[in-house]
């Protein structure tokens, strides 16, 4: 087993805890996502075993084939306890003899690939537009399967990044909170690339701003209380600006091959 993933791990809790108490905030209301993209399926259950029940994929293929392997495994952790994946229940709310992980989509979402991700994940965090929306509750209804979803914003204005302009996220959240198999949980940004975790704050803090600012609106079926935001190089700044969700994967399973 590779322990440097779970010392990893323990790293970051603790780097969590650290930052979180810095800034007055409980640190278990911040949760900390594996990201698993390019993650062989084999060493996903020695994060699960070391404590993590948050993946994120960013391709719905990629997330199919890893959840139809890990699904079907057991392994023993280092407690020695028998761990099983049901190859008999829904991926994404599998039973089992302990709490399965959640699968979240973080990557762009093709309208297309809607029918497939409703089976696979139990949230998606890229939602970005009232089209790519319809067709997740249309598939989500024919499922008879509930989707928790965040709204993507770029709130830095990059045309290279996914996510609806802030100016137009209200309006967004406006047409997306009547459908009845959707719930909108909250939002999520990407900060630009930065070498200097600093210069992430503005973006983590508008994001942050206008999630207050939805909130206030009392629309309906919205549940702002979620803020996915921060990685592995500027994560303790999105915990400092409110996040309740950071997406941490070359910090826990190393560079990416």
């Amino acid at each position: 087993m590779d322990t440097q993933i779970a010392e990893n791990i323990a790293n970051i809790k603790q780097r969590i805890a650290v930052v979180a108490a810095s800034c007055g905030r409980d640190p278990h209301s911040i949760k900390l996502m594996a990201v698993t993209k390019t993650v062989a399926a084999e060493r996903i259950p020695q994060a699960i075993e070391a404590g993590i029940t948050m993946l994120g994929e960013n391709y719905v293929q990629e997330a199919k084939e890893k959840i139809a392997i890990l699904r079907d495994r057991e392994f023993n952790g280092a407690s020695g306890i028998r761990r099983i994946y049901s190859a008999d229940a829904c991926p994404a709310h599998a039973g089992s003899v302990f709490q399965q992980p959640q699968w979240h989509m973080i990557g762009h979402l093709q309208t297309n690939k809607a029918k497939y991700a409703v089976h696979l994940f139990d949230y998606i965090h890229s939602v970005d537009r009232r089209e790519l929306a319809k067709e997740l509750d249309k598939r989500a209804g024919i499922a008879n399967h509930h989707l928790n979803i965040l709204i993507e914003v770029n709130v830095s204005g990059e045309q290279t990044k996914n996510g609806i302009p802030a100016a137009e996220a209200l309006s967004l959240v406006e047409q997306i909170a009547p459908l009845p198999n959707l719930t909108i949980r909250g939002l999520m940004t990407m900060a630009p690339y930065s070498d200097n975790p600093e210069n992430s704050r503005p973006y983590f803090a508008a994001l942050r701003k206008l999630k207050n600012e939805i909130a206030a609106q009392s629309i309906p079926r919205v549940q702002m209380d979620e803020l996915s935001m921060g990685m592995t190089d500027d994560f303790a700044v999105a915990i400092e600006e409110g996040a309740t969700i950071v997406r941490i994967g070359r910090a826990i399973f190393g560079e990416r091959p």
